[in-house]
């Protein structure tokens, strides 16, 4: 695992750098870690509040501890209009936990987000940002066990 520092130092001086550098960051860890915003002010030259402003505006980015994979349930009308309601309580049933949560093994967090843009096929879940289409609730516990 590449160390915060270096992922940061890398990006120093580049015009977005701050931003890249949080990409980088979450690739490797899934989230941003408070010593790594912190480092991330430092080297970019502001304060510790405007670089969480910046990992904070961005919905693909967090700054909360995320499992290893991460599942993100579309909740755009025509995902709601195909039954995504129905596929987020199967998800939630499926691995105990509720929206916005991650399981106790650090495995899966559960996440909402805006359109994926495959409205052609929904409801749609992504897994890592690995769209999966056309899904219903029984076809949960098929797709989550291949993670597990």
């Amino acid at each position: 695992m590449a160390n915060y520092k270096d992922l940061i130092a890398s990006q120093q001086g580049k015009k977005g750098g701050i931003i890249e550098a949080f990409h980088a960051i979450q690739s490797e860890y899934n989230y941003i870690p408070k010593e790594a915003l912190e480092e991330a002010a430092k080297v970019f030259g502001m304060s510790e509040a405007k670089a969480y402003g910046v990992a904070t505006f961005y919905s693909y980015l967090s700054t909360e501890k995320r499992g290893k994979y991460i599942i993100r349930m579309c909740e755009s009308a025509p995902c709601h209009v195909a039954g995504a309601d129905a596929v987020i309580k199967a998800i939630e049933n499926y691995l105990g936990i509720a929206t916005g949560q991650t399981t106790a093994d650090g495995k899966f967090t559960l996440e909402l987000t805006e359109c994926i843009g495959q409205c052609q096929a929904t409801p749609v879940i992504t897994v890592n940002s690995e769209p999966i289409f056309n899904v219903t609730p029984d076809m949960i516990p098929s797709i989550l066990s291949a993670y597990k």
